[in-house]
Parts: C-alpha cells; sequence; structure tokens
C-alpha cells in the first residue's frame, strides 16, 4: 500500500501547528495539506476519509478475496461520493463493490474483491476524494496480509453464522455478492430479518486458569493474530502503513460499540452503503445471547425506512464477542450485503 507520510525526516521530533511542522531545529516545515499527521486530533468535518485493506484469504466457496474497510476521519460527517472520479478502483474499474455512502469512524470489512490465482499480484488503487482531499492506497494480495476469515488460530474462535430463511442456507465471513433483495416503497417500512448464531472462542490459557470467560471487545484480538505482533487497539487505523488514532467503537465502526450496555453474545448493526436518500431504522442495532449455543439460531429483525426511490444497499454487520475488526484480529465477524428497490 502507498505510505502517506508527513514530509518531515524525524516524526517524533515534530510538532504540527496549523499546517505547518516545527522540527528539532526550530525551522518550520510546511506539511502536505492532504494528509493528517498519525495523532492529529480528528475533526468535526472537511476532513479525508481513507481507504483501509483489512487483508485478503480464501473464502469457503474456494476464491480468494480481498477485504476493504475505511476510515471517515469526520466526527460529525457522513459522506456521499459517487462512482466516478472521487470514488473510484483502479485498473479495470471503477466500480468494485465499494461503499458510495460514508459513516463517521472506521468500517471494518465492508466489502470484499474476488481475486483470481494468477493476479494475486495484480495491485489495485482505491482513491477517494472526500472535502477536497484526495487519499489512494493501492492493495494486493500481499502475503504479510493473509488471513483465516474463518478461525482464530489461537482461541480457536470463529465468525457468527447467518441465514436469511429461518431453514435457508448459512453464510459467515466477508460478503460475497447480494445476500437478499427486497422490495418497498418511500417511507415504507421494509423488514430486515435474518436468523444468527455463534460459536463462544475457546478461552485462552491464562483464562481457564483462572476460570474466566473469553476475552472481549478490544482485549480478545492482542497478541491472537495470523500476523504474529501484538493487534493495535480497534480504535486505532493503519492507513498506508502507519497508524492514525481514530475515535474507535461508535458511528460507522463497524457496529461493534455503537450502543451502552454489556456486551452481547452477536450484535448485529445495519449501515447503509449505498443510495440515493436517506435509511433510517426502527433500531440499527440488535443484541442477542445464544449462550455459546453454536447449534441456536435467535431471530433479529428491524424494519428500515428510505426517504426516497431508487436502489440501495445495505450492509450487516454482525460482530461477535471480538468486537469491531476481531478486536485488531480481522477474524471473526460476518458482513453481508443486501439490496432494496424502493419504489
Amino acid at each position: 500500500m502507498k505510505s502517506f507520510r508527513p514530509a518531515v525526516a524525524a516524526l517524533a521530533a515534530v510538532v504540527a501547528v496549523g499546517s505547518w511542522a516545527i522540527v528539532a531545529s526550530g525551522q518550520a516545515v510546511p506539511l502536505p495539506s492532504q494528509v493528517p499527521l498519525p495523532l492529529e486530533p480528528l475533526g468535526l468535518t472537511n476532513e479525508a476519509v481513507f481507504a483501509a485493506l483489512e487483508g485478503w484469504g480464501p473464502h469457503k466457496d474456494g476464491a480468494n478475496v480481498i477485504i476493504l474497510g475505511y476510515f471517515n476521519r469526520n466526527k460529525d460527517q457522513e459522506l456521499d461520493i459517487p462512482i466516478g472520479p472521487n470514488n473510484r478502483i483502479e485498473p479495470g474499474g471503477p466500480d468494485f463493490g465499494q461503499p458510495t455512502h460514508f459513516e463517521t469512524g472506521r468500517a471494518y470489512g465492508v466489502f470484499s474483491i474476488p481475486v483470481a490465482k494468477e493476479a494475486l499480484n495484480r495491485k489495485l488503487t482505491w482513491t477517494i476524494n472526500a472535502n477536497g482531499q484526495t487519499t489512494a492506497v493501492t492493495f494486493w494480495a500481499n502475503p504479510a496480509y493473509w488471513i483465516d476469515f474463518f478461525q482464530n488460530t489461537a482461541n480457536e474462535n470463529a465468525p457468527p453464522v447467518i441465514k436469511f430463511a429461518e431453514n435457508g442456507p448459512t453464510t459467515t465471513g466477508p460478503p460475497r455478492g447480494i445476500a437478499q433483495t427486497l422490495t418497498g416503497a418511500p417511507w415504507q417500512p421494509v423488514e430486515l430479518r435474518f436468523w444468527a448464531s455463534d460459536k463462544p472462542a475457546k478461552p485462552s490459557a491464562a483464562e481457564a486458569a483462572r476460570g474466566a470467560a473469553p476475552a472481549r471487545g478490544a482485549d480478545a484480538g492482542r497478541g491472537r493474530g495470523a500476523r504474529g505482533p501484538a493487534a493495535p487497539d480497534p480504535g486505532v487505523a493503519i492507513i498506508g502503513g502507519q497508524v492514525i488514532a481514530s475515535r474507535g467503537g461508535g458511528g460507522g465502526g463497524g457496529g461493534g460499540g455503537r450502543g451502552s450496555g454489556p456486551p452481547a453474545d452477536i450484535r448485529i448493526s445495519w449501515h447503509k452503503h449505498r443510495g440515493p436518500g436517506d435509511v433510517t431504522y426502527d433500531t440499527d442495532e440488535i443484541r442477542l445471547e445464544n449462550k455459546g449455543d453454536a447449534t441456536l439460531f435467535l431471530e433479529a429483525k428491524t424494519n428500515a425506512y428510505f426517504s426516497e426511490p431508487g436502489e440501495y444497499i445495505l450492509r450487516a454487520q454482525v460482530n461477535d464477542q471480538s468486537g469491531n475488526g476481531g478486536g485488531g484480529d480481522q477474524c471473526c465477524w460476518t458482513t453481508a450485503l443486501v439490496r432494496v428497490n424502493i419504489k
């Protein structure tokens, strides 16, 4: 991936003042106006949006997929950026299924791109122009970013399993195409409904020794990833190879920490992925408790309302106790895309 680094030699000796940096020598050096410093506070509006490579690996159908998310650095500004010059993936695009609606904060595993075995080294670049600030991240099936989407090898955790009919087929892991198509009318309720189950993670040796349940949320992922070193807190985004502080948890950041209350076995959140108008919900977060019974599928149901006609794509983010982004491991959660035609 391209690395977005300030044009300063010693980052540790830099203090940012507006769009300038004061280095240890006392000399003022201009910084690229489009690139935030790693620890620069988030803005309320007028900030950039960064693409985020989560990783790649084999799906259940045997195809290799790259999964991507994004980081909207605006605390209070959601953005709609149509497919085109300001939201494109090239070569071969501009449309690879990426979102056109960007909620605030960090969103994990929003969409996937299948990659043929003979094209693992093919490099693609996702360019996003938000608020006049252009960012671009190049990605490919980089061996360092290989992920087992379906099992955390350290604690045997697996992503939730969902199905859109009570006796229908199941799906799990990264999104593969459109899982369901619905129809409706403006401002009339459209029922969003599926069933979900989850197998709990195996307690670590330390947790087992003290009789504790597996770690949840941010603590669950630390030091347990397929990549070896301790994973960053999910409140931190790795963008272009550098760590950028995020607010973590809320907003559009994947659905793991949107509400208050105790952790749930399964937490489902709904997000707008594409569409011409506004989307509201009776509730955009549903918490389920299946008491560790992987055979027990529980119903998750809410209504969505659409402000105007057109085609919408919604994203169902289904997290287990590991939380957003698997607590940093990139395993284990399930994402499904639902198309809704409003006439």
